[in-house]
């Protein structure tokens, strides 16, 4: 059986860890399971293309890559200008309705968009990225949280390090649990990384800020256990509920339902690092509530259970059975916003 070939598009100024980091990954999985892959570097201009870094990669022209299996596209800080390229965009059109799948890595996903793959379909892209993208491409359904983002043949991941993330995800699909884990543990990362982007996200940035945006959310953050739906939100900054959920996703990448979410999880994930409580009082003490909505809120963003962030938790994996109701809970929903 030929090897997959799997093809890197750079750019001048592309970052360089988002073409090497899911290079070696599957470098790493040919050697683990010799002949299933073959890399290719591919560029607009061949020859020497020059990363952000000043760090130069040699790269083939696009005719190396016409019967590749996967094509990845890395970012940078001339995936913008890429993205504007005419000959670039032809290319993954005409390479991604052959391939078995077309992705991308951190701020290449504007390249993706451009051409026109990511309309209707779920992607993501480095956190710092999402507003200006989202205001760009409005078709995309932005995941901002996620650490890669599958929707059929089309993978997008987060920024840089994340292309290591997508990189093992493709080698367990294609070669099984066993080679993906094989590479993770050469590479020294995780096989499945727990937490999303969101410990990075743009919501940090208003911690230091004074703005109303920043406010609400302190304020939000000491009444967790309270409804907190958008309109409350909204009140709290004398806006209407429509016109408080359009600012507040332009401000921060996320609609208010999330970063409520995200301030419940945050606090849950503390007080379960801590040790210290009952599921039951840490879903009721962070406004879940409903342990079961806390489990899979945490299965959603972290990948795991909220057991496994226990103090040795990861080791011990306790039992997963979580009781339906906690007593003397309100039960509260979490309004999504338009």
């Amino acid at each position: 059986m030929a090897p997959r070939v799997i093809a890197f598009l750079i750019f001048d100024d592309f970052q360089i860890l988002d073409a090497a980091g899911p290079i070696a990954a599957f470098e790493i999985a040919a050697r683990i399971a010799p002949g299933a892959y073959a890399t290719r570097t591919i560029a607009a201009a061949p020859g020497l293309v020059r990363s952000s870094s000043g760090v130069a990669i040699a790269a083939a022209s696009f005719a190396a890559a016409r019967r590749c299996d996967t094509l990845l596209i890395a970012g940078g800080l001339g995936a913008r200008v890429a993205a504007t390229d005419a000959a670039t965009l032809a290319f993954v059109q005409r390479t991604a309705a052959r391939a078995r799948r077309t992705a991308s890595v951190c701020s290449g996903a504007y390249v993706l968009a451009a051409a026109g793959l990511l309309d209707d379909r779920r992607a993501t892209t480095h956190w710092s990225r999402s507003r200006d993208f989202q205001r760009r491409f409005p078709k995309v359904r932005l995941e901002p949280d996620l650490i890669f983002v599958r929707d059929g043949p089309i993978w997008s991941s987060a920024g840089i390090t994340a292309g290591i993330d997508l990189a093992l995800a493709m080698i367990c699909d294609d070669l099984g649990e066993d080679v993906a884990r094989a590479v993770a543990r050469q590479l020294v990362v995780y096989h499945r990384r727990p937490g999303g982007q969101s410990q990075f996200s743009a919501l940090l940035e208003l911690e230091s800020r004074q703005d109303k945006f920043a406010t609400l959310l302190r304020w939000a953050s000491e009444r967790l256990q309270e409804r907190l739906a958008v309109e409350d939100l909204a009140g709290e900054v004398a806006m209407s509920p429509r016109n408080f959920a359009r600012a507040f996703l332009r401000a921060t990448g996320v609609t208010p339902a999330k970063a409520i979410e995200r301030l419940r999880l945050d606090k849950a994930k503390s007080e379960l690092e801590a040790n210290g409580g009952s599921i039951e009082s840490i879903a009721r003490e962070s406004g879940f509530c409903d342990p079961e909505r806390m489990r899979r809120a945490f299965l959603r963003v972290y990948g795991q259970p909220p057991q496994a962030f226990r103090r040795g938790g990861a080791r011990r994996h306790e039992g997963d059975a979580l009781i339906a109701n906690a007593p003397f809970c309100r039960r509260r929903k979490i309004e999504s916003s338009s």
